[in-house]
């Protein structure tokens, strides 16, 4: 009840801040707008200004009050007034869009339909990039100061995985990566294992669930194991008299990413496994988005590509572009296109270097290859040695967004589930490049091209894209 109350407080300060920024934004461009201050008038507004008589602060008072309560409405139902840690700073952003879309749409129909002509048009785009600026800056400023208290172990909960197999393993990877979450991992229960596992010790078997429960002061479980369904349903009971809770972990490694919707058949819970894909309307808004991204980007970026051109034939000989073969949509091979980073003829010494491969599947990694030159170790960790991509997207073999695409030699050892990876268009960037680049597993980028596929929306494309933007600037995990 203590915890609950808190939570209370906190929501009703958010909508006070809320409010406090939702008048700012409303109230200064129309001060700006008609103010007897020339100067004012002309800095916000440079248009010839039209004075109104004092009564028209009376409709925009009207439509001000009645647009803030629908802001605070629809943030209050997007849950933006609770702190889920889990919602990145993006996805809360594009949350806060919706709702004042959604409440500036409302308002614009009332000014419509009652006819409050005196409204100005300008002043109401003002106030739209008003509310969008104020009410998405405070949130990220608070999601950052949350964050950083909750990753030093400010009210954090203790977390119990049950079972320490493969789906147990990634479970304290994911809580090792995602410290923001307040989620502090305390160790595994397992029958088969003793001593440590993935960096935390196995603090027992299931038989001393309750006694392990008491003595760490778990808060929350999470059980990998739901085959076990008999002990599951022990375990389940123990949690509920303990009054701690309990998650139970699908284990979905071997069934492939598909979409997963919660159902019930008569009082009998069910787990739903489809397969969403793509539409026409989808790939048709995914390919425009795509031509003209990269017919403006390719613009941009000719003179930088054109310097960096001209620093490959200085620095090494051999020519500026890198051509391959790769698969594209459903094995198409293509041309594909990079600004070269390794020594003339680096692709012969392949099989030389063979034993050195630090990855787990088909593809052939080296952290510190010697094949790279001095210029192409900078060009890789800020991933410019990828620009001339744009071109692939331009021409169709490529998008923007999507799984990267394999040479023909490792799709000939991929399994048959990983196929599916090949039935849309190879991209640009991908989910695995903004969860850990190359650090990553050739299993989990599998995961996570899947994943993508079954999932895809455009405002994924969108988050994908400016997460790579910041996963290149720190140069992390590219080699």
């Amino acid at each position: 009840m203590k915890a609950f109350g808190s939570r209370k407080k906190i929501s009703i300060l958010y909508v006070f801040i809320d409010v406090f920024f939702i008048a700012l934004s409303f109230y200064i461009p129309y001060i700006l707008r008609y103010s007897e201050n020339p100067f004012l008038r002309h800095l916000a507004f440079p248009e010839k200004w039209v004075r109104l008589s004092e009564w028209a602060l009376g409709p925009y008072t009207v439509v001000f009050f009645f647009w803030g309560f629908l802001c605070v409405i629809f943030l209050s139902h997007y849950n933006l007034y609770r702190t889920v840690r889990g919602l990145s700073y993006l996805d809360e952003t594009v949350l806060v869009g919706k709702a004042i879309f959604l409440a500036s749409l409302s308002a614009a129909g009332a000014v419509f339909f009652l006819q409050i002509k005196i409204y100005s048009r300008l002043v109401f785009a003002v106030n739209v990039a008003s509310l969008m600026v104020t009410l998405s800056c405070w949130r990220i400023l608070k999601r950052y100061l949350v964050r950083r208290r909750v990753a030093r172990g400010f009210n954090n909960l203790h977390v119990l995985i049950v079972g320490a197999g493969k789906v147990g393993r990634s479970l304290a990877r994911e809580l090792t990566r995602n410290r923001y979450l307040g989620l502090e991992m305390m160790g595994f229960l397992d029958d088969s294992e003793q001593g440590e596992v993935a960096g935390y010790p196995v603090l027992g078997s299931c038989p001393d669930f309750e006694k392990i429960v008491r003595q760490k002061f778990i808060d929350e479980v999470l059980i990998s194991i739901p085959s076990e369904r008999n002990l599951v349903s022990r375990l389940i009971m123990s949690a509920r008299k303990l009054g701690i809770g309990i998650q139970v972990v699908p284990d979905l490694l071997s069934l492939g990413m598909e979409g997963i919707r919660a159902g019930y058949l008569g009082p009998i819970p069910l787990l739903e496994y489809y397969g969403k894909g793509l539409h026409k309307a989808d790939l048709l808004l995914k390919r425009s988005f795509d031509i003209v991204v990269s017919t403006l980007a390719l613009i941009m970026i000719f003179p930088l590509m054109l310097i960096i051109g001209l620093l490959i034939k200085i620095t090494s000989p051999g020519p500026v572009f890198y051509v391959s073969r790769r698969c594209g949509k459903k094995g198409k091979v293509f041309k594909f296109y990079k600004l070269r980073t390794m020594v003339k003829d680096a692709d012969r010494m392949r099989e030389e270097l063979r034993h050195l491969d630090e990855t787990d599947g088909p593809v052939f990694k080296i952290r510190k290859d010697p094949r790279v030159t001095g210029l192409g170790r900078f060009l890789r960790r800020y991933s410019l040695d990828e620009l001339p991509q744009l071109w692939n997207v331009l021409k169709g073999d490529m998008s923007l967004v999507g799984p990267r695409p394999p040479t023909p030699e490792e799709v000939e050892e991929y399994h048959d589930w990983q196929l599916k990876r090949l039935e849309i268009r190879p991209g640009m960037t991908c989910l695995w490049q903004v969860k850990g680049r190359s650090d990553l597993s050739f299993r989990e980028w599998m995961k996570l091209d899947l994943f993508y596929i079954e999932n895809w929306s455009f405002w994924l494309d969108i988050k994908i894209l400016f997460l790579t933007f910041l996963a290149v600037f720190r140069g992390k995990g590219a080699y």
